[in-house]
């Protein structure tokens, strides 16, 4: 069965190749070769090549042998019939007839019983029920839909169970006739060693030990079909773009009967022209007028509650934050966030003659009342 190929060039390893440097190529071609995962043609053949190189070069005295008698004797002992049978059957009986190699123990380890190794207790069911596929929508939100919440509807293309077969794909359920309704074949090889094994999925009904007579022509034997599908999405108040809502059971149909898929939320929120956030906090920009600033006075600030008026102090500087308790957002798990508002003292770019008069006046009265314009003036002095 193996090729005309070393033992050692098969598993890409150098004569020299210690246990763990054999054993990681074994796991790493074994992987790939797969039939189970690898269906392009030949890989069957190279999964048994690499495990009867495998099966050999890891025990010490079938690889003594095999490295006094080298390859080419191998082959003859083969063609002549080699010892007692052994079996590989790597998916229901495991495998034996090696003394000190346990394949079941590596493959298992290797893909974590994803495909059954070592025993029909890991054997991968077709007939189990398979969970349907998760899916993920966007919906768009303005700022206050996301601070307040909202009901949207949206449409997606969903799998829904096929109505006209109510899942199963076909009509008139038979037994398989190629596997016998086991789901599994044995196919055989003479090897050195003897008779080589190999057991594997059934390709007429894909392992699941029936067929049927006629094929659903509304789902063609998937059991699913593509549906769209309306459905009206409750977002809690207080969702934000890092805000990801799972919606359990919402998702595709399940196949055999499982659970179905989860939905998952994703929120792309349109910018405010005024306000910004950070959580629930939200964050907004006050212009007032210099003699807002200087003299003091109350202003209208919006929030997303309404307008609510603030006392403006006398002496306020640009960069000056004033914090609104509970403006910002409620979220739907009673979380208040806070407002904060942050002074812009906006300088006019022209003024009328008298306010010019007045400024002018003030001018002198206002460096020497203010210290850092006193500390400037006497810096500018000493230059």
């Amino acid at each position: 069965m193996a090729s005309n190929k070393d033992y050692y060039e098969l598993l890409g390893v150098s004569k020299n190749a210690t246990d763990d440097e054999l054993k990681s190529a074994f796991r790493k071609l074994a992987k790939k070769y797969h039939p189970d995962v690898n269906k392009e043609p030949g890989a069957d053949e190279k999964f048994k090549e690499i495990g009867e190189a495998y099966s050999v070069l890891s025990d010490p005295q079938k690889r003594s042998q095999y490295d006094q008698f080298g390859h080419d004797a191998y082959k003859q002992a083969a063609s002549q019939g080699g010892g007692g049978g052994y079996s590989y059957g790597g998916f229901g009986g495991g495998f034996s007839g090696f003394e000190g190699v346990d394949l079941d123990s590596i493959l298992d380890d290797l893909l974590g019983g994803a495909f059954g190794f070592g025993g029909s207790r890991r054997r991968r069911n077709p007939n189990a029920k398979v969970k349907g596929d998760d899916h993920l929508a966007n919906i768009n939100l303005t700022f206050e839909e996301a601070a307040f919440g909202v009901e949207k509807e949206i449409a997606l293309d969903l799998e829904e169970t096929c109505d006209e077969c109510s899942g199963e794909g076909g009509f008139e359920k038979k037994t398989c006739e190629t596997c016998g309704g086991a789901g599994r074949v044995i196919s055989e090889q003479r090897t050195m060693f003897g008779v080589f094994q190999t057991e594997t999925s059934c390709p007429n009904c894909q392992g699941k030990g029936s067929t049927y007579a006629k094929q659903c022509s509304s789902c063609r034997g998937n059991g699913r079909v593509i549906k769209e599908k309306d459905l009206i999405i409750n977002v809690p108040a207080g969702v934000d773009e890092h805000t990801r809502l799972r919606l359990s059971g919402k998702g595709g149909a399940a196949i055999n009967n499982g659970p179905n898929g989860d939905l998952y939320i994703e929120f792309n929120i349109k910018p405010h022209p005024l306000f910004t956030r950070d959580g629930n906090d939200i964050f907004l920009e006050v212009p007032i007028t210099i003699t807002d600033a200087i003299l003091g006075n109350k202003v209208e600030v919006p929030t997303i509650h309404g307008e609510v008026e603030v006392q403006i102090k006398e002496g306020t500087q640009s960069g000056d934050i004033l914090k609104l308790k509970a403006k910002g957002i409620h979220d739907a798990s009673g979380n208040k966030g806070d407002m904060f508002l942050t002074i812009n003292v906006v300088i006019p770019k022209k003024i009328d003659r008298k306010q010019k008069k007045i400024i002018e006046e003030l001018a002198d009265t206002s460096l020497d009342n203010e210290t850092v314009f006193n500390n400037f003036k006497k810096y500018a002095t000493k230059k």
